[in-house]
C-alpha cells in the first residue's frame, strides 16, 4: 500500500512594487474571550482527582474527581464522568453523574444520560428526557424569599 505524495506547493506571484498597505487598526474594544482560550483542566477517563481545584475556568470530567470547585465558568461532566463533591460555577453540563452540591449561577443542563444526586441550584433548568435529579433543587432568584419579614410602613 502506498501513498500518495506530498502536494506540491503553488506559486505565488510576488505583489506589484509600490505603497506598502497599510497595517489593520485593532479594534476599537477589546474582543470577548474564546471560549477555547478559558484555562482548562480535563481529567480524562480511568483518571481520578482528589482535593481543592482552583483557577480553572473550565473544567471537563471524563473520570472521577473528588473535590470543591470554587468560581469557575464552566462545569462539563461527560457520559461515565463522575463528580463527587461541592462546584459553583456558571453553567454546568452533566451528561455524567454529580453528587453533591452544583451551583449554576446561569444554567444547569442535565442531559439524558446525566444524573444530579444531592443539591442544585440553577437560575434556569434544562432536563432531557431520561435525565436524572435525586434531591433538592433551589431556582436562584434576584426576588426576596417569601418567607422573609416585611418592613412595615407607618405614617406620621
Amino acid at each position: 500500500m502506498s501513498r500518495p505524495p506530498f502536494p506540491q506547493p503553488s506559486v505565488t506571484p510576488l505583489p506589484a512594487p509600490g505603497p506598502a498597505p497599510r497595517p489593520a487598526m485593532p479594534p476599537a474594544r477589546p474582543v470577548a474571550r474564546d471560549p477555547a482560550d478559558r484555562r482548562t483542566l480535563v481529567v480524562g477517563r480511568g483518571i481520578s482527582v482528589q482535593g481543592v481545584i482552583q483557577d480553572a475556568e473550565r473544567l471537563v470530567v471524563e473520570g472521577l474527581v473528588e473535590a470543591t470547585l470554587l468560581q469557575a465558568t464552566e462545569l462539563s461532566i461527560t457520559h461515565g464522568g463522575v463528580f463527587k463533591g461541592a462546584v459553583e460555577v456558571e453553567e454546568a453540563e452533566i451528561g455524567g453523574t454529580i453528587d453533591g452540591t452544583v451551583t449554576a449561577r446561569s444554567s444547569l443542563i442535565v442531559r439524558a444520560t446525566g444524573r444530579v444526586v444531592g443539591t442544585a441550584r440553577c437560575r434556569r433548568l434544562q432536563v432531557e428526557d431520561g435525565g436524572q435529579i435525586t434531591g433538592t433543587i433551589e431556582m436562584i432568584t434576584d426576588q426576596p424569599k417569601p418567607d422573609a419579614p416585611r418592613p412595615v410602613e407607618t405614617s406620621d
